[in-house]
């Protein structure tokens, strides 16, 4: 009897035990990677902070799968001499084009640089999610399957710029193209 109770107390211990870890990994599409942004050099937290405010501003309401695929995009960039960082490519200017439009606009080029300051409590949670993104982008990037097949441009569906680009795939409302 006192085995039998004893055998029941460890299994529902162990049920206990694990329903948290299986209940996250449920909700979470993004897998677990153990990493924490607090664990970073300095440097690599400025690139997931820089990699984390293009992908919020660029497509904070997006699906998942388009916060993903802008930080590809970011990354792309990187891998492909657009500038040797992560934040050299979102401040990127081309004659004077920002590459990223929002970097041009001063309320959210402020809200970047001052977060606490710019971004109501909805906002910010929504940023936190961004953030989370842009170090499962930055830790992952060599090993991730690219849903933007290569990209290395987009917009968003609502504008034409007639780029003579292939495109390679529509996720939310934007449109990814590469050379």
């Amino acid at each position: 009897m006192k085995i039998r109770m004893l055998y029941i107390t460890i299994v529902l211990l162990a049920f206990i035990c694990a329903t948290p870890f299986f209940a996250l990994q449920e909700k979470a599409t993004i897998p677990l990677t153990g990493i924490n942004y607090f664990d970073l050099t300095p440097s690599a937290k400025k690139e997931v902070e820089c990699l984390a405010d293009n992908i919020y501003f660029e497509s904070a309401y997006e699906p998942e799968d388009g916060k993903i695929a802008v930080g590809l995009v970011t990354m792309n960039r990187v891998k492909h001499g657009f500038d040797d960082s992560v934040c050299g490519v979102v401040k990127q200017k081309i004659r004077s084009t920002c590459q990223f439009s929002w970097w041009c606009e001063e309320k959210p080029k402020q809200a970047s640089l001052a977060k606490d300051k710019y971004l109501n409590d909805r906002q910010k949670k929504v940023y936190l999610s961004a953030q989370d993104i842009a170090l499962y982008v930055y830790m992952n990037y060599e090993n991730l399957n690219d849903n933007t097949h290569g990209a290395l441009y987009y917009h968003a569906d609502y504008v034409n710029p007639r780029w003579k680009l292939e495109k390679t795939v529509t996720i939310g409302r934007h449109i990814f193209y590469k050379p």
